[in-house]
């Protein structure tokens, strides 16, 4: 497992909306960033890209959707092909973690914190994106392998 130092970008990919979170140049706390919604493929990467350089990213990690039985989905394949377009486009390690119950988390919490439901859309991809991307920070500080459906956690 090849592992980057300073900041880590997380992506909660979405036909609609990108949830995303960036943690800090040690690589210990997610933080949630305004989301992005989908201009279509081409733009979306620009508009990725631009966040990769403007934040000094040195890593990427892309929520993989499963189902709960781990099957493959279309979205599955839609959160792959951008993971390698990013990959290709930035030259950067880009790492799957399995996103199950990422935005049913997300959701939670917003509920839990009394968020108003009509408020809640906005904000829970940014809110998943910043659990996925904790997950992955708290996997890989304790040296654990940071993404559990891999065998190495790196995009091939």
């Amino acid at each position: 497992m090849r592992e980057a130092t300073g900041r880590v970008l997380a992506i909660d990919p979405g036909r609609v909306r990108f949830g995303l979170a960036v943690s800090d140049p040690l690589g210990i706390v997610a933080q949630g960033l305004p989301t992005l919604t989908s201009s279509g493929r081409r733009k979306d990467l620009e508009a990725l890209e631009v966040l990769v350089r403007e934040r000094e990213i040195a890593e990427i990690v892309v929520g993989r959707p499963l189902g709960m039985d781990g099957t493959r989905g279309e979205m599955t394949e839609f959160a792959e092909r951008l993971a390698a377009d990013l990959g290709e486009r930035t030259g950067l390690p880009v790492t799957f973690w399995d996103e199950r119950l990422s935005s049913a988390e997300a959701e939670r919490t917003l509920i839990m914190g009394n968020v108003r439901r009509e408020d809640r859309k906005g904000l829970r991809d940014r809110v998943a994106a910043s659990l996925i991307l904790q997950g992955f920070l708290d996997c890989r500080s304790l040296g654990s392998s940071p993404a559990p459906e891999d065998s190495d956690g790196e995009l091939t």
